[in-house]
């Protein structure tokens, strides 16, 4: 079931599908689209949920939908028309330091609207290591686990080797210059000597939120 706004087809059926509506990409789409779009899916009953707004977009969005609530940190934009799921479970987001904070927020985020509880663990890059190793008994309950890191993207290996839970590494674009705008995060990630490390695409924190969300849903369900 789609609805046809000429320039875009919100998919009104991907709640049923998916268990949560369609996500609106906000990069590249003019304030006027992403009103039209966000009014669509609350037409239908459904929250809307928009990733990499600006600020001068969410200034613009507000004004027409008062409603509209702009987190400026994960660039995350939200208007809702009935209650979010209750929050279950626990996911777990790890960043290496605060210039990944926005990922991470896009993460953690992402994983509390599709209904899990999420605990926030921020700057405890390999640099100073004792900060990670003094926290890791917060992994023991958690579901999932996302990792958020520049640089060489070590981080993950690290918490994959501390835990067994899921973890899903997501690398940023934070470094300098031979980082290559998070390619090298990306390939430490994909080569990671822990087992099991999932990785998502490079600043993809709503992926990584997905699919920590998804698999603590699954848990629940066990």
């Amino acid at each position: 079931m789609d609805t046809d706004l000429h320039f875009a087809k919100p998919d009104l059926d991907r709640l049923r599908r998916r268990g949560c509506s369609e996500v609106i990409y906000g990069a590249g789409k003019t304030p006027e689209q992403i009103i039209a779009i966000i009014r669509a899916l609350n037409d239908a009953g459904q929250n809307a949920f928009a990733t990499r707004i600006t600020p001068e977009q969410a200034l613009a969005i507000t004004r027409e939908l008062p409603a509209a609530i702009y987190l400026n940190e994960a660039r995350i934009l939200t208007c809702d028309v009935v209650p979010l799921p209750e929050r279950k479970g626990k996911v777990v987001v790890v960043c290496a330091g605060t210039s990944d904070l926005p990922v991470a927020e896009e993460a953690a985020v992402t994983a509390e609207r599709m209904g899990a509880k999420v605990e926030r663990l921020y700057d405890v890059g390999v640099a100073g290591l004792h900060r990670l190793i003094s926290r890791v008994d917060c992994f023991s309950d958690a579901y999932a686990i996302v990792v958020v890191a520049g640089m060489e993207g070590a981080l993950p290996s690290v918490v994959g080797g501390l835990t067994d839970i899921p973890v899903i590494a997501c690398p940023t674009s934070i470094g300098y210059g031979a980082s290559f705008g998070g390619i090298a995060a990306l390939l430490g990630m994909l080569n990671s000597c822990a087992s099991g490390v999932t990785v998502v695409n490079i600043d993809n924190g709503f992926g990584a939120g997905v699919a920590a969300a998804q698999i603590n849903r699954l848990a629940i369900r066990a």
